[in-house]
């Protein structure tokens, strides 16, 4: 396990001896993010100097209680919140609005337009931002559709989609765009456990094959340990990083095992027992563990 770090940041992933070898610029940069929105009455901090970095193919999860700014951190990546303290860097240019190299996957499927097929939809997003003209549009909207098994289903309406299909469009959509990050918000959500272990399956079936960058949002321990390669624990509001966890050696197959019951139990008491936040277990069997202070 590594020594506990001395900042905010639980993602400096260069220790004494790694400090003075040549490393890769990470794709995405969150530098000291304080996030904060006005209700009526004041104003209210989602989240608190949060630092992090995610290298190109990285399945990064946001995990953390309701309530942590989790969300609300992926939008600012996304360029629909400005961070009120820090800054966010993609490729190395700042982050200060939208842009088709971020494209976001919400849990609400309604998100379709109901008048446009399965094909449409896909296609949309292309066309209104003139990335194709509308063959070369077709073509990658039907490649898309195939990688998510839905090439039958192109010009069906989706009110006649099941949710697990509806999100398949959704995840088709947003990598028509080959954004530089994936950005995906609690998207399965709304399905029920069956749908929602199938769409695990295929998210990462779907990253074998085409290795985009993914940023990722839950609140389920276990559904980030099967989809994260890494994992950044945030503390209940306001969100702060608590730390950051390895997770690449678990899978789909890991669940229900002991190892992996037992890591879900240690990351639950990581996030919420104050007393074990800065003292890891010595048994903790995480490939790599970051504690932020």
């Amino acid at each position: 396990m590594n020594a506990a770090l001395q900042s905010h940041t639980a993602s400096d992933r260069l220790n004494a001896q790694q400090a003075s070898q040549p490393t890769a610029e990470a794709l995405l940069q969150v530098q000291g993010v304080s996030l904060e929105y006005r209700t009526p009455e004041r104003v209210v901090r989602a989240t608190h100097q949060v630092s992090f970095e995610i290298d190109p193919g990285d399945r990064f999860v946001l995990l953390g209680p309701s309530g942590c700014g989790k969300s609300t951190l992926l939008k600012a990546v996304a360029g629909f919140i400005q961070p009120s303290e820090g800054q966010i860097r993609l490729a190395g240019q700042q982050v200060t609005e939208p842009g088709p190299d971020r494209i976001v996957v919400f849990q609400e499927f309604d998100q379709l337009p109901p008048w446009k097929t399965v094909i449409q939809n896909v296609m949309f997003p292309l066309l209104a931002s003139r990335t194709l003209k509308r063959r070369e549009a077709e073509e990658r909207a039907r490649y898309y559709l195939e990688k998510v098994g839905l090439s039958a289903f192109a010009d069906a309406y989706p009110h006649t989609l099941s949710g697990g299909m509806k999100a398949r469009v959704a995840i088709a959509r947003a990598l028509a765009m080959q954004p530089k990050i994936l950005l995906m918000d609690e998207p399965f959500a709304a399905l029920d456990a069956l749908t929602r272990r199938k769409m695990q399956e295929e998210l990462l079936e779907l990253w074998e094959e085409v290795r985009f960058t993914l940023l990722f949002v839950t609140h389920s321990i276990e559904e980030a340990l099967v989809v994260g390669n890494r994992i950044l624990l945030l503390s209940p509001h306001p969100g702060r990083v608590r730390a950051e966890i390895n997770s690449h050696q678990y899978t789909l197959k890991s669940l229900g095992g002991v190892e992996f019951q037992a890591s879900a139990q240690r990351i639950h008491r990581l996030l919420f027992d104050e007393g074990e936040a800065h003292a890891v277990e010595p048994d903790l069997r995480f490939q790599d563990v970051r504690i932020a202070y």
